[in-house]
């Protein structure tokens, strides 16, 4: 036996990614996530990778998210530029005068609550008295009459101060002036935040494009609008892990023509953002099955990446009696695809979705180095062996102390010194050339529980698939009959209509407010869709799909990877 020991391999793969928002027909926003999320989760990210040189990560962009932190860039460019409007009623006021119409204050409110109370609401005692008389006028509406434009400001105001990234509060000297001030905030102050706002978004692509040069980032791609391409391929595929389950009869009309389009779009966007083609894929919620792994081989991508359960799935079918434990740390060729997969540690990552949050940060960072080391001590002397940390890199940090700051510090700090840990990438790790164990076929599934559940099976999901199916086949029939000058609009708004987020917010265990906004926008794409091809939409988008729940404790965007 070798005395030589080998460093356990780690990746930290970040998925960012919003659905579109905007209603393309209006221009307009309906929710403001994709710029939240950028000036707070996209900009710390950067900053954390930026601190330490031998930090590393995968970032994961989702491209339709990346043409709306675009766009936004634009609106705002624009409004300084031009004094043209921008079409999201936050920003908007933040620009220029505050509502005056009661609807339209109402609306301000009700968005201004959206943030978490206690790390960035209660963070802030202006911001929590603020919230205090909003929450009061939301319970007795005849009170709005008592608050005048400076109330309104400066809950815009602070609003937007407690979403800021927490590198930014720390390191910019207006934002901590703006902090500092507290209350009375002018015309000015807004127009300031606003001009921040659109910094922090102008520099989210360069910052990661110069992160992905100096090899300390790889930067992934997800098909275009965020579809689940094994869904795509063949709605059948979901018996594969849920045999049971009731789900909408026949194939997607021409699925494997649109997740190739999915799959070609969202390559093209990433390079033509960042500069240089992506490598990898994490299909769209780590949806994966052969057909999808085939897919992606015949276009070029060399690695993708799902859940363990897919793995624990997959190999029980095959050794059903299989000790399965390590065996997501290895890499795996499916069949004879030429395509690697690489698989979650669902342990791992959850504790740092939904444990970590409520601990102080070095305890959880020697918490998760314990964990690793315990597992690197295991046949150190065997090479190639890989652990891959895959989550959400935008909604856990809003439930941690100043977003994470200290916990994504002390992380970065310890790894990337770490003598038998060593931080890399699913391509870095591949140019290593590791041995490859074969897989020979995949039972499909995602990176949730290892099936497709979060999307189909249930009634509202299974109506919402029936919705979409007919649209497909509206489409399939207008443009077999005509050259339209607006076809791609129109395969835009397709796509738009084809995303996996949709599905995700239709069932009664999720939060009634959030499912009533998500289940109206996606009865609006639906909508466009038959409208740019000038027919009229079917009567039956005018009644929702699904209404959700009063008392839902869900935390609505995040799961676990499996059941508890």
């Amino acid at each position: 036996m070798s005395d030589k020991t080998f460093p356990l391999e780690v990746v930290l793969c970040w998925h960012m990614h919003q659905p579109q928002y905007k209603n393309l027909a209006t221009q307009e926003f309906a929710l403001p996530w994709t710029y939240l999320h950028g000036i707070k989760d996209y900009v710390d990210m950067a900053a954390h990778l930026e601190k330490y040189k031998k930090a590393k990560a995968v970032v994961n962009f989702a491209p339709i998210l990346l043409e709306q932190i675009l766009d936004y860039c634009d609106q705002i460019r624009g409004h300084f530029q031009k004094q043209t409007p921008i079409k999201d009623i936050l920003l908007n006021c933040l620009a220029t005068a505050c509502p005056q119409t009661e609807q339209e204050r109402l609306t301000i409110i009700k968005a201004c609550l959206c943030a978490n109370k206690v790390r960035l609401v209660q963070r802030y005692p202006a911001y929590e008295q603020l919230a205090f008389h909003a929450n009061r006028i939301l319970e007795v509406p005849d009170q709005l009459g008592y608050f005048n434009d400076e109330f309104f400001r400066d809950l815009v105001v602070w609003f937007h101060l407690a979403w800021m990234g927490e590198t930014v509060k720390r390191e910019h000297a207006d934002v901590k002036a703006l902090i500092a001030k507290a209350r009375h905030y002018s015309p000015d102050d807004g127009k300031k935040l606003l001009a921040i706002v659109g910094e922090q978004m102008e520099s989210i692509v360069p910052r990661y494009r110069e992160l992905a040069r100096q090899g300390k980032v790889e930067l992934s791609f997800t098909p275009y609008a965020h579809p689940i391409v094994p869904l795509l391929l063949s709605i059948d595929s979901a018996l594969e892990a849920m045999p049971n389950a009731t789900i909408p009869g026949g194939d997607y009309p021409g699925g494997e023509e649109r997740a190739l389009w999915h799959v070609h779009k969202g390559m093209e966007v990433i390079e033509q953002h960042f500069g240089q083609k992506p490598a990898g894929c994490w299909p769209s919620e780590g949806g994966v099955s052969n057909a999808t792994a085939s897919l992606l081989a015949s276009a070029g991508v060399r690695w993708m990446a799902t859940g363990q359960q897919v793995l624990h799935n997959s190999l029980s079918k095959l050794h059903p009696s299989l000790d399965q434990v390590g065996l997501n740390r290895y890499v795996y060729q499916i069949g004879e695809q030429d395509i690697h997969c690489f698989f979650r540690d669902d342990g791992l990552s959850d504790l740092i979705g939904f444990t970590y949050a409520d601990w102080h940060a070095d305890d959880a960072v020697a918490n998760l180095i314990h964990h690793l080391e315990t597992i690197a001590a295991t046949n150190p002397e065997q090479p190639n062996r890989i652990l891959s940390i895959i989550l959400d890199g935008e909604n856990a940090w809003e439930y941690y102390p100043e977003n994470g700051y200290y916990f994504l510090d002390a992380l970065y700090s310890k790894l990337s010194q770490h003598p038998s840990l060593k931080l890399t990438t699913f391509s870095d790790y591949l140019n290593g050339k590791p041995a490859v164990r074969l897989l020979p076929s995949l039972v499909a599934g995602s990176w949730v529980y290892g099936t497709f559940s979060t999307w189909i099976g249930d009634p509202a999901k299974n109506r919402a698939w029936e919705l979409l199916i007919a649209a497909k086949v509206a489409f399939d029939a207008f443009v077999k009959t005509k050259k339209p000058k607006n076809l791609e609009d129109i395969l835009q708004q397709l796509a738009i209509c084809e995303g996996s987020d949709w599905f995700w917010w239709f069932g009664d265990y999720n939060p009634a407010v959030a499912v009533k906004t998500f289940d109206q926008l996606y009865r609006t794409h639906l909508k466009n869709l038959y409208q740019l091809m000038g027919v009229s939409p079917p009567e039956i988008l005018e009644q929702p799909i699904s209404l959700g729940s009063e008392h839902s404790t869900a935390m609505g965007t995040m799961l676990k990877g499996t059941e508890s």
